[in-house]
């Protein structure tokens, strides 16, 4: 792709789309792609699905739902799916990668080849890979070898089955070349879905990552019967300690006070379809990790990347007691009720950051 080419000219050539995943969140940007074309006048435009499993791209080919992760949601017909990962992508100028954190670096290794030359790539993704503390734009990076102004990434307040209902929603999409975040963002603009766009890829990306794991300790609060002011404070002070993390990588502190940071934040802690929330209450209900994990028939990307998010944190020298906190639980070092205790034993200071303190 040219990467002078302008927005309207870019977004033309993104008449064939690729999305890799076929669960919640992957199946409901497929249809908000499909939706945005629609409205727009585009019938040329196609969206193919990658699935993994038979059932689910036979489902949407023949009845266009995919009642697994979507019950009574209608897809639009230019939306199709495969199983074969490199038909997915055969032409397309537009790539959605919509995989679990985990397994996304092993999955772009047997696709990469198949990606096309030029194609802007976007990460639905919110995660950090364990053992590399990488964010998923910088795995995307290193395993299709692109250049940063071929890659965007998409956060903000996104609970998949509001935004299949079509419920109105305003979603971020972050890119170094601003004319790339315009022209997916005008690639995904449903009559329901509003993206703007951002050039601080860190602050998105982080803001999406370390909001999973505040979710989780809201959950642990739900589920050990904790009312609405603990749950507000610790809302509030994750916000706190996600922005020291972003601002140490990068990040703008407006990005942290937006969709992408604040916003992401409130819709993850406060819904009932959150995946982390439901995981955090689960543990505070009792539950080891274990036990959590077998319960849950989505993954909750906050069980797996709070490890790697206190890492990173710990070689920026940036203090996060929640995350510290959220991070024992899961590895059984102490209880939930231990959790309250020693985050509300810790020393007395200043709501400001200490750089702002005399």
């Amino acid at each position: 792709m040219n990467q002078q080419m302008d927005g309207e000219n870019m977004q033309a050539d993104f008449r064939r789309i690729a999305v890799l995943g076929a669960g919640s969140w992957g199946t409901t940007f497929a249809k908000v792609l499909g939706d945005a074309a629609l409205a727009r006048g585009d019938h040329a435009a196609h969206v193919t699905v990658w699935a993994r499993r038979a059932e689910a791209a036979e489902e949407i080919n023949g009845e266009h739902t995919n009642v697994r992760y979507l019950p009574d949601i209608a897809l639009p017909r230019n939306v199709s799916a495969t199983v074969d990962a490199a038909e997915a992508l055969q032409g397309a100028a537009l790539v959605i990668l919509a995989i679990p954190a985990q397994s996304l670096r092993e999955q772009l290794r047997e696709v990469s080849s198949a990606v096309e030359p030029g194609a802007v790539v976007v990460s639905l993704m919110k995660g950090l890979e364990r053992g590399t503390d990488a964010r998923m734009s910088e795995v995307i990076m290193q395993e299709l070898a692109i250049a940063p102004e071929h890659l965007a990434v998409v956060s903000g307040p996104n609970l998949a089955l509001e935004i299949a209902r079509e419920e109105p929603t305003a979603s971020v999409v972050a890119a170094a070349d601003e004319s790339v975040a315009t022209a997916v963002a005008q690639a995904a603009s449903a009559p329901y879905f509003r993206p703007y766009t951002n050039t601080d890829v860190a602050g998105v990306e982080l803001g999406g990552i370390v909001k999973n794991v505040i979710a989780l300790a809201v959950g642990i609060c739900d589920g050990m019967g904790m009312g609405d002011n603990t749950k507000a404070s610790v809302i509030t002070r994750g916000l706190a300690e996600t922005t020291r993390l972003a601002l140490s990588l990068g990040g703008r502190l407006e990005t942290m006070a937006g969709l992408s940071g604040l916003g992401d934040l409130v819709a993850t802690c406060s819904s009932p379809l959150s995946r982390n929330r439901t995981a955090g209450r689960l543990l505070g209900e009792g539950r080891t990790r274990d036990q959590v994990a077998e319960a849950m028939t989505q993954t909750a990307e906050g069980v797996k990347s709070a490890p790697a998010v206190l890492h990173l944190a710990a070689q920026r020298g940036i203090e996060m007691p929640i995350t510290e906190a959220v991070v024992a639980v899961l590895e059984g070092q102490i209880t939930p009720e231990q959790m309250g205790a020693r985050l509300l034993g810790r020393d007395l200071k200043s709501e400001r950051p200490a750089k702002e303190t005399h």
